[in-house]
């Protein structure tokens, strides 16, 4: 878990994206948020959701493996709902075949 949040704030930093950490295991307001902000389907079949867990304001983006995903089809901008920066790679991942 440590080194996936490590992963996630990482690349949010050397983006310059404004992110909120908001730790869990040492606040029960922030635990309870999680808790009823993460959607049923996203949710584990037994036990609590496990971090890092990624919103933007109070909607649920996703969690490791999906910010992971967006990342590797370079489409993190649109997975946290951003706008990319001018120069950046945008959202938008192509597949091609040269016949």
């Amino acid at each position: 878990i440590k080194k996936q949040q490590q992963d996630v704030l990482g690349f949010l930093e050397a983006n310059k994206i404004e992110f909120e950490e908001k730790d869990i295991a040492a606040n029960e307001e922030n635990r309870k948020w999680m808790r009823e902000n993460v959607p049923e389907d996203s949710r584990p079949a037994s036990g609590n959701p496990l971090p890092p867990r990624l919103f933007n304001d109070s909607r649920y983006l996703g969690d490791y493996e999906a910010f992971f995903e967006a990342r590797e089809n370079n489409a993190v901008y649109a997975f946290l709902g951003l706008t990319a920066p001018p120069g950046s790679k945008v959202g938008v991942h192509v597949s091609h075949s040269e016949l």
